[in-house]
């Protein structure tokens, strides 16, 4: 999917953010027993939203503050303040035992609630836990979005054996329950379930299946991911997941969704299971189809007809490539960049999340350098949904950067967006979003050089005294009666300019 930059685009609210007519102009260019936890709030995206992934890969199993899920709970007002409008939760069910992080998937039934796996709790808590923090998320209005891991389980209760065109087979593949039994659902996975399994020597693959589909995007998207892979081909297994999806959605008031590994799922099942779960509520859903390549992505978009919301993968390896540059890269790479310049009504941005910073993971890909810019840009963006990794927030201690951004985004990043393509240079990077009738916009610099910068820019603020709202830039710059005025930026650095 392309997108025209010279091309009105009509105002809509999608995805967290108020996305309103881009124009062009002289050198600028557009751009169970347990009770349930407590109602959600009625929309599940929120005008200039901002999501936070509410996790990292291993947080603690309990520390002072208890369990992960009451960690959650106690930052509720802290997060409201800051200015996020919604959490994504990590797998809320058991895995293979209490040290698994979720995406080990062993009942998907099991929220900390059964002793199952050798644990009541999850990694994160207990049930009860876990629903006390979305109330406490609910009580501030900030939304709640689970993460749905539906490709596979891992960790069975016992082997079975079984021939499949002349071949023997002895899998772990049987999956009975027995701490829950037919508690919330009936159902039990046995081989025929599957398509295959990840037990044959040297981490490979038993498979007796079919896989669901081949492989394609030049192979970057394929069945076969980890554990046993389960079986979409099947009915059996398409309704089981949907009515799970359906129950979890009562069962913790959600709001909407994180779909993990969907270029991994067959898609005609997920574009069934959004019609199933989702539907026409109002909730969000966003999918981890992780394509690196743009065009991958907009495909994938094509092929989910809307249904879903997609991670900026691209953006993430845009930004990745500054940090690497750390001061040699082109910032003009910035300009139109990304799913979210190409279909920002589905984008949500990010810089990093538990897989990208995961070292020694296959995505292991962070943004070490410039980090901030990166931030700067996505929170004053026209286009995307936002999504702020946890672990940059609080553990490398960006977070007062990042909740003075959220609240420029809140306050004035409204009104058609501008890419300066004629001012930017390697070093120079500027974008204004306009601003409307109550709310006065903001011009954004960033600069990876080494040496402060200024430029003169033609911005839409006429006969205008702006200051730089991120404490970067001390002092004040104006305008003339047609908007030119010079805009510094410190070195390596980031400066948002507001009109007084």
């Amino acid at each position: 999917m392309s997108t025209s930059f010279q091309r009105p685009i009509l105002g809509l609210l999608l995805g967290g953010a108020l996305l309103t007519a881009s124009c062009s102009k002289e050198n600028l260019a557009p751009s169970s027993p347990t009770p349930a936890a407590a109602p959600a709030p009625q929309n599940a995206v929120a005008v200039n939203g901002v999501m936070l992934q509410g996790f990292y890969w291993d947080v603690p199993i309990s520390n002072t503050q208890g369990t992960w899920w009451q960690v959650l709970g106690s930052k509720a007002a802290e997060f409201s303040t800051a200015g996020f409008t919604a959490v994504w939760l990590p797998p809320a069910y058991k895995g293979g035992s209490v040290y698994d992080v979720g995406y080990g998937v062993y009942d998907r039934y099991d929220l900390g609630e059964f002793n199952q796996k050798g644990t009541v709790p999850t990694r994160y808590g207990t049930l009860a836990q876990l629903q006390s923090a979305i109330t406490a998320l609910h009580g501030r209005g900030i939304q709640v979005y689970e993460d749905m891991v539906m490709n596979h389980l891992t960790s069975a209760d016992a082997q079975e054996q079984f021939s499949y065109n002349g071949t023997n087979y002895n899998v772990y593949t049987s999956f009975t329950y027995p701490g829950r039994g037919n508690t919330y659902s009936t159902f039990k996975w046995h081989y025929y379930n599957f398509n295959g399994t990840q037990q044959a020597p040297n981490n490979g693959w038993y498979q007796w299946n079919a896989w669901d589909f081949q492989p394609y995007a030049n192979g970057d998207a394929y069945d076969n991911l980890l554990g046993s892979e389960i079986r979409y081909a099947d009915v059996n297994q398409r309704t089981e997941t949907k009515n799970w999806g359906n129950w979890i959605t009562t069962k913790l008031s959600l709001d909407g969704y994180r779909l993990d590994a969907t270029k991994h799922i067959q898609t005609s099942f997920v574009n069934e299971w959004l019609d199933a779960v989702k539907g026409t509520s109002g909730r969000f859903a966003v999918s981890e189809a992780w394509f690196r390549n743009l065009s991958d992505l907009n495909n994938y978009a094509s092929a989910t007809g809307g249904r879903t919301s997609l991670f900026d993968v691209p953006l993430h390896y845009t930004f990745q490539d500054m940090s690497s540059g750390n001061g040699a890269w082109d910032m003009r790479g910035l300009q139109f960049a990304g799913f979210t310049e190409a279909n920002g009504p589905l984008s949500v941005s990010f810089v990093d999340n538990h897989d990208t910073d995961q070292q020694g993971g296959g995505l292991y890909s962070p943004v070490i350098n410039l980090k901030m810019l990166a931030y700067a840009y996505i929170l004053t963006r026209e286009k995307g949904y936002p999504c702020v990794f946890y672990k940059d927030y609080y553990n490398y201690n960006l977070g007062t950067q990042i909740s003075r951004l959220m609240q420029i985004r809140k306050a004035n990043a409204y009104g058609s967006a501008y890419e300066y393509t004629s001012v930017d240079d390697a070093d120079y990077y500027a974008y204004s979003r306009a601003g409307d009738s109550t709310h006065k916009g903001l011009m954004m610099i960033l600069n990876d050089g080494s040496s402060a910068r200024t430029k003169g820019i033609t911005s839409p603020f006429k006969s205008a005294t702006l200051t730089d709202k991120t404490g970067n830039y001390s002092g004040t710059i104006t305008t003339d009666a047609n908007g030119y005025g010079n805009f510094p930026v410190q070195a390596r650095s980031y400066s948002v300019w507001v009109p007084n």
